[in-house]
């Protein structure tokens, strides 16, 4: 019996580190470092553009079954979309993934440029660490759940098409995040900031103007060049940026003009951003864009017909939930890189310019503020279906500027993999406080009332058109 009871007390001894560990939050996401990384090279090797995302979806979908999710797969009528939820009871609380790559860049984990002539994509936005540290956080808050007992839900909603295919709007607007109690969000950046940080709404749509085909000097009399509906309808919205208030940006591209200069095109086409801080300023610059379009046709005895292809509404950022995520990233440790990455990062900081922060940057902590952003993000329609709180790490050398070849190769590299660990561990830590504080809960939620309106009703910026699972073909 003696013996018996020696081995007794051996064995909780053993137990009792054991048990602290699967109690420590951190631990539970250092536990997940090797996924993290591995995950993220998968997808980046994948490179798939939005909608298009079928093996990292799968991929991410796999890890979290075999983690004991319950998957809902092709949820909003999106292939590649899909929610999946550990827990029955308690607070649930939400992470975002997204996974799509940005066309027409491309770019090896060299420090150096180096283009890869066999892609036609490139993770140039670290989407593919997006995905990969969200999986490591849900599945880390999933373990610290169950090893403390603490009541919980914990989700993960995989969210294609963040790159103009406003995958998150349709999930929003089919109601995926109504039950859902608080979401929290993150993104590759640069430097980590907890930072309150407000959006702009945007609308995007295709003008798609017809013409008559002809020989352009045999017969030029024949035809009426598509083109040129293009370009009047291009010079007319030039000069009515002078007319628009300041807050506006308004960008297009020509993504279809003709093929040769002797045939005047039947075809062609112009891709339009239209943003603003306020989502009812969108709603009415559209249709000054549209009568621009009209009018070009008339002019040029053409037609012309458009498409919405995406619309985010502005982010809501809540003070009482990003003071509570700026105070979370300051307790961890310091991201720490090795003499190697350090060493690649110089080389890619030397392309940057020679005002390029320091290195040291990405170790640091941005001062707390409130702040409006110029880009657009989905998230803005998730942040007014439920509490978003949102934090940035640095997964990219400081100076690095998104949507660029220097992102991609950091996003691929192990230096990129230590930022998103980091954002993991913010990540975790902000949904225990969540999960343990009721008086942020209910504080959080009565900001939330109060800044949306008591009256607010959820309107998108796209209006009841489908997913456009084809607008990357």
């Amino acid at each position: 019996m003696k013996s018996l009871a020696i081995l007794a007390a051996g064995a909780a001894l053993i137990a009792s580190p054991l048990a602290a560990q699967q109690a420590d939050p951190i631990a539970q996401v250092e536990a997940q470092q090797e996924r993290t990384q591995r995950v993220a090279q998968q997808i980046w090797d994948f490179a798939e553009l939005g909608y298009l995302e079928t093996r990292s979806s799968g991929l991410l979908i796999d890890e979290l079954e075999g983690a004991g999710f319950s998957i809902r797969p092709g949820v909003a009528g999106i292939p590649t979309a899909f929610v999946a939820e550990w827990g029955d009871s308690g607070p649930v609380i939400g992470l975002l993934a997204e996974f799509d790559a940005l066309p027409g860049i491309t770019q090896s984990a060299q420090p150096t440029r180096d283009p890869v002539a066999d892609k036609h994509a490139g993770h140039a936005c670290g989407h593919n660490l997006f995905g990969a540290g969200s999986l490591s956080a849900a599945i880390a808050i999933r373990n610290w759940l169950e090893a403390t007992g603490t009541p919980g839900r914990v989700r993960l909603y995989g969210t294609p098409a963040e790159e103009g295919g406003s995958g998150k709007v349709y999930m929003a607007r089919a109601g995926l995040f109504d039950d859902a109690d608080f979401v929290i969000d993150w993104h590759p950046a640069d430097r980590n900031s907890a930072a309150s940080r407000k959006s702009l709404a945007n609308r995007s749509g295709k003008f798609r103007f017809r013409g008559v085909s002809a020989h352009a000097a045999g017969a030029p009399e024949r035809g009426r060049s598509a083109l040129d509906g293009v370009e009047a309808m291009n010079m007319m919205v030039n000069m009515m940026r002078e007319h628009t208030s300041m807050d506006t940006r308004i960008h297009y591209v020509i993504t279809s003009g003709g093929a040769a200069p002797n045939v005047v095109p039947d075809f062609a086409e112009v891709f339009y951003y239209v943003r603003h801080s306020d989502a009812d300023e969108v709603r009415a610059l559209w249709p000054r864009l549209e009568a621009a379009a009209q009018g070009a046709a008339m002019g040029t005895g053409t037609d012309v017909d458009w498409e919405i292809i995406h619309g985010n509404n502005p982010t809501l950022p809540l003070e009482s939930l990003q003071t509570m995520m700026d105070t979370k990233l300051r307790q961890l440790e310091p991201i720490a890189y090795t003499a190697e990455e350090l060493a690649w990062a110089g080389t890619i900081r030397d392309s940057l310019g020679e005002d390029a922060p320091a290195l040291a940057q990405a170790q640091e902590v941005e001062d707390y503020a409130v702040l409006t952003g110029y880009g657009s993000t989905d998230v803005g329609d998730v942040s007014r279906a439920v509490p978003t709180v949102s934090v940035r790490t640095a997964t990219w050398v400081p100076g690095t500027a998104a949507h660029s070849w220097q992102a991609v190769a950091a996003s691929g590299h192990s230096y990129g993999a230590k930022g998103t660990q980091q954002a993991a561990k913010a990540m975790i830590l902000a949904a225990v406080e969540l999960y343990t504080n009721p008086q942020l809960r209910e504080q959080a939620k009565a900001e939330f009332i109060a800044e949306r309106g008591e009256d607010y009703v959820y309107e998108s910026l796209l209006g009841d058109r489908e997913p456009p699972l084809d607008y990357r073909q």
